[in-house]
């Protein structure tokens, strides 16, 4: 099942041009209905694209008034229980509730970044285009590489 949006928790990230859940959407799926006439529900966000929901939890996790559902995975989560992420500065509290009441609550810490400081080339060398062509630059002679006999399968 997709992520999908409760409407009685969302508010439109304040009427911002651009919601939470629609910044942080690797498919950009997430939008928001400014008026009402695509959901019937003004300045709410939805996802219009459910069928392409890749369930990667991202929209969930950042949403600030915890208006985003999506399934659980089920070696985590047993049918019938639930999963609510509250993301905070430097954790994520995940709370699970089971079919039977029992909550269980899990802190992991962000291990990411600030938005702005990677560096993906820091350190590496300048790329030399003229290079490119010659033998050996990607892989070995005529794009093949000598074979070894112990990466062979044995049956």
């Amino acid at each position: 099942m997709p992520t999908f949006v409760r409407t009685d928790k969302c508010d439109g990230c304040k009427g911002q041009d651009k919601t939470a859940c629609m910044y942080i959407c690797p498919h950009d799926l997430m939008k928001l209905d400014k008026d009402g006439s695509e959901t019937g529900h003004a300045m709410k966000a939805f996802n219009q694209e459910p069928e392409q929901c890749w369930e990667c939890y991202s929209c969930v996790k950042i949403c600030p008034q915890q208006a985003i559902e999506c399934r659980h995975y089920a070696d985590v989560v047993p049918l019938g229980g639930s999963v609510q992420p509250l993301r905070g500065s430097d954790s994520i509290m995940w709370t699970i509730k089971f079919r039977n009441g029992t909550l269980k609550r899990f802190k992991f810490p962000i291990r990411t970044t600030p938005e702005g400081s990677i560096d993906p080339y820091g350190n590496k060398p300048e790329a030399d285009y003229s290079k490119v062509t010659d033998l050996g630059f990607f892989n070995e002679a005529n794009g093949y590489r000598k074979g070894d006999p112990s990466e062979l399968l044995k049956v």
